[in-house]
């Protein structure tokens, strides 16, 4: 399996609009931070997990030709705001997209995209098929899929993560139980969100994300989702453990199956 991380930044991205902090102004391109997504490309199959802003800008950058479907965390914009650009693909396939995401997201997108569903839609809008996610295991083009439940701000506000064979993608968590936990133990690499190093509301920050890399013990680790108040990956990396390192734009691990 082959995972690329098409973005590692929070909903403003890095630099901030307007910033002149040492994090958005470093010429280092580890911290420059498009909105997180990743692509998993597994068994022949591409899946994106994710669909934000910048979607149209990683599908260039890293030459995707195609991709098989589309899972989406929750609704917030950074993760849902580039799916006009599947119109490329709807072109490229001659089919519409798969996406899947829970029913309240599905709200989201039929409302964010109303042109899209229309019953007489306008000529060229993007074309999706809905599938929707709920936390049971299920299948993405033919691959086993284990949704992975977590709290984003509070009992009301939640996320899905995602196991695909050893590798678990969770983002914009705060909480998640210790049922879902088990659900990821044994996983060869986790990534999980880690806002900044101060406490937040709705994120881990980087003691409580560590703190859990360190009960479910991955080989290794990434953090994504961070904002430039996390400051500069060549000073935040000195104080990381050995297993776990800050992702970047561009980053490529390989899992085993």
């Amino acid at each position: 399996m082959k995972v690329t991380f098409l973005g590692t930044g929070t909903s403003q991205g890095v630099p901030v609009i307007g910033c002149s902090c040492t994090t958005c102004i470093s010429d280092d391109p580890r911290d420059k931070r498009l909105r997180s997504s990743v692509l998993v490309e597994w068994q022949n199959r591409k899946i994106v997990v994710d669909c934000g802003p910048d979607f149209r800008q990683q599908m260039l950058v890293h030459k995707v030709g195609s991709i098989d479907a589309i899972l989406v965390t929750h609704g917030h914009k950074d993760h849902i705001g580039g799916l006009d650009d599947v119109r490329a693909f709807n072109y490229i396939l001659k089919r519409p997209m798969d996406v899947y995401a829970e029913k309240l997201v599905q709200d989201v997108i039929k409302v964010e995209y109303s042109y899209a569903f229309d019953k007489e839609p306008y000529p060229g809008v993007p074309e999706m098929i809905l599938h929707n996610l709920v936390n049971k295991p299920f299948e993405v083009a033919g691959l086993p899929v284990i949704p992975v439940r977590a709290v984003h701000y509070n009992d009301r506000n939640f996320v899905f993560g995602f196991r695909f064979g050893n590798f678990t993608y969770i983002t914009d968590a705060v909480r998640i139980s210790s049922a879902e936990k088990e659900k990821i133990k044994g996983s060869e690499v986790i990534v999980l969100n880690a806002l900044r190093k101060e406490k937040h509301y709705s994120h881990f920050n980087l003691e409580e994300a560590l703190a859990l890399m360190d009960e479910l013990k991955p080989r290794q680790g990434f953090l994504t989702h961070i904002s430039h108040q996390m400051g500069m990956y060549s000073e935040v990396s000195k104080f990381l453990p050995g297993n776990v390192s800050l992702a970047y734009d561009g980053l490529v691990t390989m899992i085993n199956d």
